[in-house]
């Protein structure tokens, strides 16, 4: 993909900033300055062209990939899933099998909704209102593809602001729930009333002409209470999504994609498609998105960028690789403990994020679904 990457339209990235409430620029976390290699480079995708973009790929690769398809169900024969139930184009229901089924069905979460795995999280239940513009403004140079990150003068939330290809910007707003949506009427009003009140999104969208209608989602931050099952694994979003606030949804999608292949080649040849076998790689993973949900929440708790690197400026690095989406390394925990010294008195670590369903208890769940009554696992 790097390649097609390379010579794609779309916008390279090279850091991120953050606007203050007070509408004070931070100075720019530049990726590459922190980790010289092209694995800091990025880019601002659309994603309905980058994920065609994968797609024509993966069939270069030899994948038989089939559009226009709908799963109706994963099939199973005791607990263990041997395949799924699709519906052609033309209609047409029949079965496939499989030795493994990835479940990649993103928000919709076939497998987590069909045996209730899905846990939100306690903290980030946040919603989200966006649109998109041309020509509002845009930096020149390495920092044109910027993501900048700007709070609102209330505190209660933040938007992004993403130059895309074709003189093209997508900003939205994210707040919490009850504040962004309740009683405040349609998306368009919200939308508007929360630019109105941020001077730093109005300066830049003062030139602009909106190009698309609102989009509005609820309630995103969620995890599956575990990875994987007898036969089957999830990765993606089927498995959890956490933040639009550090642009890491596709991060996470290929990174979990990435250690589930390793999982299942590895059970292939062992022949143990076990759901332990086929989740081997959930702990490590999650430990990762904790990382990163830690901090997601000091930044919705009050944490400013540019008082930690003023206190801690040999740190910045360490807070530029969490940006970066370094996360599944012990080596960023130094932050932590600076982090909480610039606590005001009594305020306490963030609640970390728990299923409240450990492995043990899922796979019993499983068990009652699919086990003869009386039969012993």
């Amino acid at each position: 993909m790097l390649d097609k990457l390379k010579a794609s339209k779309h916008v390279r990235k090279y850091s991120v900033q953050f606007v203050n409430a007070n509408g004070k620029l931070s100075a720019p976390f530049y990726f590459r300055d922190n980790k010289p290699h092209e694995c800091s480079d990025t880019w601002q995708v659309v994603r309905s062209e980058f994920d065609t973009l994968m797609l024509n790929n993966a069939r270069e690769h030899g994948v038989d990939a089939r559009e226009g398809v709908r799963v109706l169900d994963v099939l199973f024969e005791g607990t263990r899933a041997v395949g799924v139930k699709i519906q052609e184009a033309d209609g047409t229901v029949r079965e496939v099998r499989a030795k493994v089924v990835v479940d990649a069905s993103g928000q919709s979460g076939l497998l987590s909704n069909k045996f209730k795995l899905r846990v939100w999280d306690p903290v980030l239940n946040k919603g989200a209102v966006w649109t998109y513009w041309e020509g509002a403004y845009r930096d020149t140079g390495r920092d044109e593809g910027a993501t900048i990150v700007i709070q609102t003068p209330s505190r209660q939330g933040w938007f992004w602001y993403i130059p895309l290809h074709s003189d093209r910007v997508s900003c939205g707003v994210v707040a919490p729930f009850d504040y962004l949506f309740k009683g405040r009427g349609s998306h368009e009003k919200i939308y508007t009333e929360e630019v109105a009140a941020c001077p730093a999104v109005q300066q830049r969208l003062a030139q602009a002409k909106r190009i698309t209608g609102y989009f509005a989602t609820k309630d995103y931050s969620y995890r599956a209470s575990q990875v994987a099952g007898d036969g089957w694994v999830l990765v993606g979003d089927a498995f959890g999504f956490l933040d639009p606030l550090y642009s890491s949804g596709v991060l996470l999608a290929l990174k979990s994609g990435e250690l589930a292949a390793d999982a299942i080649v590895d059970g292939l040849q062992k022949n143990d498609l076990s759901a332990a076998q086929l989740g081997r790689w959930g702990p490590m993973f999650n430990q990762g998105v904790d990382r990163m949900r830690r901090l997601v929440c000091e930044y919705y708790d009050g944490f400013s960028f540019g008082n930690f690197v003023r206190h801690y400026p040999h740190l910045k690095g360490k807070i530029t690789d969490l940006l970066i989406g370094d996360l599944f390394t012990d080596a960023v925990d130094v932050v932590w403990q600076p982090m909480e010294s610039l606590y005001p008195p009594g305020k306490t670590p963030p609640k970390s994020w728990d299923s409240g369903t450990p492995p043990e208890i899922a796979a019993n769940k499983l068990n009652e679904l699919f086990l003869p009554e009386g039969h012993k696992p």
